[in-house]
């Protein structure tokens, strides 16, 4: 999530944007080494409140999504339809902080297929993690603060634990999901916003913790000590302005990251200077998040500021 407050009036955005024909974008014209083959899956509607934040990947390919100022959790299918699963409640006087309106973040997967979301709303009694059961209906499972903004998420299914960065609290919170209890698992200045928005994607890999700091452009690795508890802070990289979500491809810390306002996907190796991948010439539009499975990048737009065509783009890891 990124400059929240473009959607301070989602209604009035949405009806700024046109709907979109669900048709393939024309081929990449800039993608760049390791990723090839750039393509935008699906165009999606933001006069409807498409404009999708996180992604989670299903077994066969297809992409749940959390359609920010919508409340929605959907499905996007490898032939570019979209399926809305659910609709979380609305709260009778939004008052997220920064953004103002009821905002659905980050969402993560367990292997049975439950899903789980971030929901923040200012309010005490829907603000926290919630989870869709398959064929069910969401349901609150942990309540986080309201004064904060859950933005992303992670599962440790073997720990039984969800991890989730609060980008108003500069917080990475630890949830049980056995009984819902949270935990101020990680704090300190790297994970504080510097003016608006703190801490931000967060991906759990190799024994870690890796979170975005917006405000700050860093990625952050965070160990889990043998105990459980947060290691120091290590910043691995910088120079990202804008960051919102990234993703790892698969080949030891290399990861691909989405700058927003930019837009670009830039990949980043250890030690290495981030090089730019992709951008809007390949159908970005404002990107927010990145998933990667085996070779196959998918990619979140949700056109916060160029308020047109929101989408999922897929590309090809080559190298």
């Amino acid at each position: 999530m990124l400059r929240l407050t473009r959607f301070a009036r989602p209604a009035g955005l949405a009806a700024a944007s046109l709907a979109l024909t669900l048709f393939s974008a024309a081929p990449a014209v800039s993608v760049a080494p390791p990723l090839s083959d750039a393509h935008v899956l699906a165009h999606l509607d933001l006069a409807a409140g498409q404009a999708p934040e996180n992604i989670v990947l299903e077994p066969d390919g297809s992409a749940d999504v959390t359609f920010i100022g919508a409340r929605q959790i959907a499905r996007i299918g490898l032939d570019g339809h979209t399926q809305v699963l659910a609709t979380l409640p609305a709260p009778a006087v939004p008052a997220t902080p920064l953004v103002g309106f009821a905002a659905v973040t980050g969402i993560a997967r367990a292997d049975d297929g439950t899903l789980y979301v971030n929901y923040a709303t200012g309010t005490e009694d829907l603000t926290g993690v919630w989870r869709l059961s398959p064929g069910g209906v969401p349901e609150r499972i942990a309540a986080l603060p309201a004064n904060g903004l859950p933005n992303g998420l992670a599962l440790d299914q073997q720990h039984g634990d969800l991890y989730v960065a609060d980008s108003v609290l500069g917080t990475v919170w630890r949830v049980s999901l056995q009984d819902g209890t949270r935990t101020a698992w990680a704090t300190g200045t790297e994970l504080q916003p510097a003016g608006f928005i703190g801490a931000n994607g967060l991906r759990k890999h190799h024994g870690a913790i890796w979170v975005s700091n917006t405000d700050r452009g860093t990625i952050l690795r965070i160990p889990i000590c043998p105990d459980g508890s947060a290691g120091p802070i290590e910043t691995r990289a910088t120079g990202l302005d804008g960051i919102d979500d990234f993703g790892f491809t698969g080949q030891g810390d290399n990861l691909l990251a989405a700058r927003n306002t930019a837009n670009e996907i830039v990949y980043v190796t250890p030690g290495g200077a981030p090089t730019v991948v992709l951008t809007q010439q390949d159908g970005l539009s404002n990107p927010t998040s990145v998933a990667v499975c085996g070779d196959t990048v998918y990619v979140t737009s949700a056109a916060f500021f160029t308020l047109q065509d929101p989408n999922l783009l897929l590309a090809r890891i080559t190298a």
